[in-house]
């Protein structure tokens, strides 16, 4: 089912998380380049960054790719400067980690191949009812977390990471967790299953495998593909359309209060978009605080992490938020900023 949504051939038995797809997803990348560089963007996760950074380590090295301060996108004219034969991915996530969908997604990917570069995309599944799946634009392989499958929160659990591929040797040789196919047996009209080129995997070689995996995620793989049978392709393309809309009905409500500007308001986003309340003078501290007060938990903080965007909050809008939840927090807003 996941290989339909991204229209892929292969897809892993899930890993930990979408932070460890992400970092085993450009290991691959420099495997099959023989190459030591990736290219990261300067909006992602500063705790995903971490994880990556901390799994490439110490062979393979980080460069950022900044984005412009209008429209959120990826710089593409520094992109190019960035290439050279030394890299060996330009990975980028949509939507963002700043909740905007990246629409020059087939520029960055033929400007990675140009160069000899892998296009590695980290996809939100639950955005792909209404938006391409990263292989229409150029991804060779796409990452992600399947979290927004059905798995529902708890205490430092409830996490797993996806990573797929069309079905070139090349590519499926360097994936490190254990793959199933189907295979026809002796049996006329029977069919059985097995490990793909079990070979390659820790399980085999132990301490001299490509990468180490286990199995603490494979039952979340359950859930997620019970979630995806239920909500079938129709489902997907209705929750995916919902979504947007209630992303978009809160932007125009909360871009309509005075003293607040939602940033990047002319890109298009899935559920998930930037505030600042510089012109208010308020901090997001403050703004959360106050939400919290009327018992409504915030949006994340982006003050630290991205000095550029002032003091801003990142909110989210998800499939379960009712217009009536939307118009009390704009309700609420109106209040602490006026």
């Amino acid at each position: 089912m996941m290989a339909e949504l991204l229209n892929m051939d292969v897809v892993n038995v899930p890993n930990y998380d979408g932070f460890q797809a992400s970092a085993t997803a450009l290991r691959m990348a420099a495997r099959i380049t023989g190459r030591s560089i990736v290219l990261v963007p300067v909006n992602i996760c500063v705790d995903k960054l971490s994880k990556v950074k901390e799994y490439l380590e110490p062979d393979i090295a980080i460069e950022r790719i900044p984005f412009d301060p209008k429209s959120g996108l990826l710089d593409l004219a520094v992109l190019k400067t960035l290439l050279s034969e030394q890299i060996a991915a330009v990975y980028f996530e949509n939507p963002t980690y700043l909740g905007l969908l990246e629409t020059q997604a087939d520029k960055i990917s033929a400007l990675a191949h140009n160069a000899g570069a892998l296009s590695v995309v980290s996809v939100d599944p639950l955005s792909l009812g209404v938006i391409r799946p990263p292989v229409e634009y150029g991804a060779d392989i796409v990452c992600g977390d399947i979290q927004t499958l059905g798995v529902h929160m708890q205490y430092g659990g409830g996490n797993g990471g996806f990573i797929a591929s069309n079905d070139e040797p090349k590519t499926v040789m360097e994936f490190p967790s254990r793959l199933f196919g189907v295979a026809p047996t002796i049996v006329e009209g029977e069919y059985g299953f097995g490990d793909v080129a079990y070979e390659r995997t820790s399980f085999a070689l132990r301490e001299e495998g490509k990468e180490w995996v286990g199995t603490a995620a494979a039952l979340w793989g359950i859930t997620a593909g019970v979630y995806l049978a239920l909500m079938g392709p129709q489902g997907m393309v209705e929750i995916g359309e919902s979504i947007m809309q209630r992303c978009r009905y809160a932007m125009k409500k909360i871009a309509a209060i005075p003293n607040l500007k939602v940033t990047f308001n002319n890109t298009p986003h899935f559920n998930e978009f930037v505030v600042n309340f510089d012109k208010g003078g308020k901090t997001a501290v403050e703004v959360n605080q106050a939400l919290l007060d009327r018992d409504i938990f915030g949006g994340k903080d982006l003050s630290d992490e991205f000095p550029a965007l002032g003091q801003s909050i990142l909110f989210c809008v998800s499939e379960i938020h009712s217009q009536d939840d939307i118009d009390r927090l704009v309700a609420f807003l109106k209040e602490v900023v006026k």
